[in-house]
């Protein structure tokens, strides 16, 4: 005996509702993944002429300064009295790190000279402000 029906219908497996669902979540990540490496939301100032980056094979700590005046340390906010305690630590631990500083187009400049000047004071022996390349029309 067989447990096949005679002339009836076999079931088949709908997959497009499958399918669009794993595409929705494709989508979904698509997006959001660069926020996540993107850290602080900081709308760089663009120069005509940036400098070209070096290569480094070490991966700098980066100091991010929103508009909303809101300070980050490698995509984690800090408050200011933590900062320089923060920073200097990582110093201490390695004297030769580079420090990134992101600072968003609407920081008045007063308060960006503030922030590199700690870097400065700390002694981290390379300090580089991050901007966009401002494209020729």
């Amino acid at each position: 005996m067989s447990a096949r029906r005679s002339g009836g219908l076999t079931p088949e497996m709908n997959v497009t509702p499958l399918v669009d669902v794993v595409l929705v979540l494709l989508i979904i990540f698509m997006v959001v993944t660069p926020q996540l490496e993107a850290g602080a939301a900081v709308e760089l100032p663009a120069v005509v002429n940036p400098d070209k980056g070096e290569d480094n094979s070490l991966t700098p700590t980066t100091v991010s300064l929103t508009a909303q005046g809101a300070l980050f340390l490698d995509r984690k906010e800090v408050p200011r009295e933590q900062l320089v305690e923060r920073l200097k630590a990582i110093h201490e631990k390695d004297p030769e790190s580079r420090v990134v500083l992101k600072a968003d187009r609407a920081v008045r400049y007063a308060e960006v000279r503030g922030v590199f000047k700690t870097l400065q004071d700390i002694g981290f022996p390379g300090i580089s402000l991050q901007v966009v390349d401002l494209k020729k029309n």
